[in-house]
């Protein structure tokens, strides 16, 4: 694929970034595109491999058929590497801003470090099929009169929907908030993804006969069994949003908080919202001036490190459970799966100051119940506190991102409550049960995709299961189908 000696050739290049002390003072993206030449330079560094994992299981969850677009892409043929891409991935503008790239990790060059730009390739042709207009409605040539309910417009709502629609039935998306989108809109930072590269697939849903209603809390402001009668199948993708408790004492003080709600207000902010809402009733939470601790070291501990810099934090402080992992790890015994390694993101390339091996004791306040400090300790290889080792952060602001433990308790579950199956996975995570074949539930015509069924996850994954998900409802509903898995 691309040009057979282009990896000989070709150093690896991907986009830069703005100097973290110009982008910190605003909450665009600041990634610098690369050209359209030295986009097709990188794609050439793609080499005829044998087995591609960066598509296999190990790689790419949608199955992006990666070798193909990236040759497409050093002939220069945009049109047919978007078309390429699109038969795999709804929304490949989406997962080449936000996904950590596992196909990067399992591309064959990885073994040298040098592993072919494949986000950056991915974001590019996303981006150019949009720039040539090759990014337009595409609606069923026939109806089949069947009707089908989405609750939910995050990534695999989304997904679902418009393989759904293309399929000729008539779709309804329900959605809490007051857009579609879901924890893409709401959680992710505008300096990850700004959120007109949702309003604009939104734009080309609409016109491909998908009907949105936002602002309906379905098992709160209509009930679900409303849902059933009306409708032909309802597929639930209400994602994982419940915070996973933390059990640390103190996290009652003024001034700690969950991660979700201080991203979402952020992000209601940047979007010229309201940043209340029944589902995100926080009071303002800003950072500008303070001193700041964020317990976790995932994805969304990061994403509150960005904002919290964004916000004029005078000190960010990250806690991580985890040891500090190696600069490199061993390619002859992970690769090609995702390896544990030294990363930092671009958030904590801000300026964050990183605790590793680190155990959160206690959130300390004053009398008057504000947080003034994190008191810590180092932990040994089984997370056991070690003696003598406690000392205390400085804090006016703590954020707890430790991860999500399964849907929103107060809508969905709450209505079907004992009649809906659900199960505790081995994070004690509680997830609607449906398998991945044909994700039904135990409730007739009623199926289950994303994170709701699977746990707390990636947008990649999210897309897929909303496919997928789609394939069996369209099956269902007409004997057969010919979308893809």
């Amino acid at each position: 694929m691309g040009k057979v000696t282009g990896f000989l050739e070709i150093d690896r290049q991907v986009h830069k970034y703005q100097p973290a002390s110009d982008r910190i003072r605003h909450f665009r993206e600041f990634t610098l595109p690369m050209s359209d030449k030295e986009v097709e330079k990188q794609a050439a560094r793609c080499m005829d491999c044998g087995i591609p994992y960066c598509h296999g299981p190990t790689g790419c969850p949608v199955h992006n058929q990666i070798p193909d677009w990236n040759d497409l892409v050093y002939q220069g043929d945009w049109e047919t590497a978007i078309r390429n891409l699109h038969s795999t991935n709804n929304f490949p503008e989406w997962t080449g801003r936000i996904c950590p790239a596992p196909c990067e990790e399992a591309c064959t060059l990885n073994l040298e470090d040098i592993p072919v730009a494949i986000k950056t390739i991915e974001q590019a042709i996303a981006d150019k099929a949009y720039e040539l207009g090759y990014v337009r409605p595409q609606p069923a040539d026939r109806k089949t009169g069947k009707r089908v309910a989405v609750i939910g417009s995050g990534p695999a709502g989304m997904a679902a929907a418009q393989q759904l629609g293309r399929a000729g039935h008539e779709v309804h998306v329900y959605e809490r908030e007051s857009r579609p989108g879901g924890l893409m809109r709401f959680g992710i930072p505008d300096f990850k993804i700004e959120k007109h590269y949702i309003d604009r697939r939104i734009e080309q849903m609409q016109g491909e006969g998908v009907i949105f209603h936002c602002g309906v809390n379905v098992g709160v402001d209509k009930p679900v069994e409303e849902l059933l009668a009306e409708y032909d199948a309802v597929l639930y993708c209400g994602g994982s949003e419940k915070p996973r408790p933390a059990g640390i004492p103190g996290v009652e003080l003024h001034g700690v908080y969950d991660a979700m709600p201080y991203l979402v207000q952020q992000n209601k902010r940047v979007g010229g919202e309201d940043i209340q809402s029944a589902a995100w009733p926080e009071e303002p939470i800003l950072a500008g001036g303070k001193h700041v601790v964020v317990v976790g070291g995932g994805d969304t501990a990061s994403d509150c490190v960005g904002t919290a810099f964004r916000q004029g934090a005078v000190r960010v402080t990250q806690l991580d459970i985890r040891p500090k992992p190696p600069e490199k790890e061993d390619k002859l015994t992970v690769w090609p799966y995702w390896a544990t390694k030294m990363r930092t993101s671009s958030s904590q390339a801000e300026g964050a100051e990183r605790e590793f091996q680190v155990a959160t004791l206690e959130f300390i306040g004053d009398e008057d119940g504000e947080l003034t400090g994190v008191k810590c300790c180092e932990v040994d290889e089984k997370r056991k506190p070690i003696a003598g080792t406690e000392f205390i952060i400085k804090a006016d602001l703590a954020f707890i991102a430790i991860g999500f433990a399964g849907p929103n308790e107060e809508s969905v579950l709450k209505e079907l409550d004992s009649k809906l199956e659900t199960t505790t996975d081995r994070r004690n995570s509680t997830n609607v049960v449906a398998n991945d074949q044909d994700y039904r539930t135990n409730i007739d015509r009623f199926f289950a995709a994303g994170d709701v069924r699977r746990g707390q996850s990636l947008v990649v994954w999210a897309i897929r299961e909303g496919r997928q998900a789609a394939r069996a409802i369209d099956e269902f509903l007409m004997g057969e189908t010919v979308l893809p898995r």
